[in-house]
């Protein structure tokens, strides 16, 4: 899907109706803006559970810490608990 937009005079630029219904976006969600060489990806703002257990799905690798520090640290992070 490609969809050309300008940007406006203070440098914001709307993201197309298409494109936030395809990815979920509402309203005061959180978005990530991620520069890769030449280009932005925009991504929704991932859970903190979820990268934890993406974290935790990782085979083979050394790991220093267990999963309660691990939560302990994303807490600090997000301010929020994780169950």
């Amino acid at each position: 899907m490609i969809i050309r937009r300008e940007i406006g005079e203070k440098g914001q630029v709307v993201i197309p109706k298409d494109i936030r219904e395809f990815l979920g976006l509402r309203e005061r969600e959180e978005i990530v803006f991620e520069v890769k060489g030449g280009e932005v990806v925009l991504k929704k703002e991932m859970d903190p559970r979820e990268i934890l257990r993406d974290f935790l799905d990782i085979p083979k690798i050394k790991r220093k810490g267990s999963v309660k520090e691990i939560k302990k640290i994303i807490e600090g992070q997000y301010d929020e608990e994780i169950p």
